[in-house]
């Protein structure tokens, strides 16, 4: 079973908008046993949407298109797929009395461009939207299905999830496709696959495996495909233990699991508060911590020592010490640590200090310098780091680094 997207606006192709929509749609029709062969982002042009219809026709199942249904002179999908399954517009009553009653609820007057959104293709089915004015579009054409729907995610994701699934998934009964995602953090990805050499080549054949990497994480995708669900799941179950077995220092968590929802994983389980003092993230890892539902119930809170004076005023860095060494020290960090974890009487503190760029670098401590530092109870350790990017990407390098260290102490409190 074979599907491609197709996405519809100038807006994707200019980089004003970000398409979301391929990436959600991609990994629901993989559920669904599909393999996803392209994805395709076109101009509101009637001869380029037309081209690329002519295209899809007859080599893949099913091609979903989103985008080009809005109520404005630019959105021409409707017209053009008028012209290209030879139909016309007509007006769906049911659709125009849904979009009625949307308008009476808001209180809001409708125009002539509001009532044209009942307007569909005469041939289609109709995928009645109860979250916006444009109704979705089922089409079949030569072998394959063209489903239509808005490019308002909360719109496309609602006719997905309430006519588009559930009548694929009657339709299309056949091999099922499970993945499992590993997610590693402290090496690149040639070493990890360097690693995983013996672990790849001994994997089934109906297993793959692939390297997802990005700002020092590296996901390791396991999917696998078959007939029977319990017996993939086995099988999936048992690569992950070998997994495990192999590369035990590098995994942090499962599934789409971030550094920080690790952290307070960890930290649930075990009862224990942290606080942050920083200085080059500028309160970044406070931010990654609190995203997380639940943080409160163990973070206390931080420490945003951006200038010296905050540093020795608040977290009782010695001016000695900063005179001696400078703010970007082992010696600096190992202070900001110490004093945040005794003024804010948690368990674990974590402190950052470095140079996230572009200036302020020098030979002795280049631009992307970091020095860590996570304090408990047990002692303190620090370490330092070395990136190479730009400001906002050493910032977020910083970071998850950060978060990293604090997540191996928990684990060893």
């Amino acid at each position: 079973m074979k599907a491609e997207i197709i996405t519809i606006g100038d807006e994707l192709l200019i980089g004003q908008t970000i398409d979301t929509n391929s990436a959600w749609i991609g990994a629901e029709l993989s559920r669904l046993g599909f393999e996803v062969t392209q994805i395709t982002s076109i101009p509101d042009r009637r001869e380029r949407i037309l081209k690329m219809l002519n295209e899809v026709t007859g080599r893949c199942d099913v091609v979903l298109i989103t985008g080009g249904l809005g109520p404005t002179s630019d959105d021409i999908t409707k017209q053009t797929l008028c012209e290209f399954f030879n139909t016309t517009l007509i007006t769906n009553q049911e659709v125009l009395g849904m979009i009625e009653l949307m308008f009476q609820r808001r209180n809001l007057p409708m125009n002539e461009n509001n009532r044209r959104q009942a307007d569909v293709p005469a041939s289609c089915r109709v995928l009645f939207n109860a979250t916006g004015t444009a109704p979705g579009m089922w089409f079949e054409k030569g072998g394959t299905i063209f489903i239509s729907m808005p490019g308002v995610p909360l719109e496309m994701k609602y006719i997905m999830k309430e006519h588009v699934l559930p009548e694929l998934g009657k339709r299309f009964r056949s091999r099922i496709i499970l993945h499992k995602n590993i997610m590693t953090y402290g090496t690149y990805e040639a070493k990890l696959a360097e690693l995983l050499e013996v672990f790849e080549s001994q994997l089934p054949s109906n297993i793959k495996l692939a390297y997802l990497p990005s700002l020092g994480i590296i996901k390791l995708r396991l999917t696998a495909s078959g007939n029977n669900q319990n017996e993939l799941s086995r099988q999936i179950n048992e690569q992950v233990q070998k997994l495990y077995k192999t590369i035990p220092q590098y995994i942090y968590g499962e599934d789409e699991e971030t550094m920080e929802m690790a952290v307070g994983r960890i930290l649930k389980e075990k009862k224990l508060t942290v606080c942050t003092a920083e200085s080059c993230t500028g309160g970044m890892i406070a931010h990654l911590i609190t995203s997380v539902p639940g943080s409160s119930a163990y973070y206390k809170g931080s420490v945003i020592a951006y200038d010296n004076s905050v540093k020795t005023d608040i977290l009782k860095v010695k001016k000695s010490t900063l005179n001696k060494y400078g703010a970007v020290s082992r010696e600096v960090v190992e202070e900001m640590a110490q004093g945040a974890l005794y003024i804010m009487n948690c368990n674990i503190a974590v402190a950052t200090t470095g140079i996230a760029g572009p200036d302020g670098g020098s030979p002795a401590k280049p631009v992307g310098t970091l020095w860590i530092a996570v304090a408990s109870a047990n002692g303190i350790k620090s370490e330092k780091y070395q990136f190479i990017h730009d400001r906002e990407t050493n910032i977020k390098h910083f970071s998850t680094a950060a978060l990293n260290m604090l997540r191996l102490a928990a684990v060893s409190e």
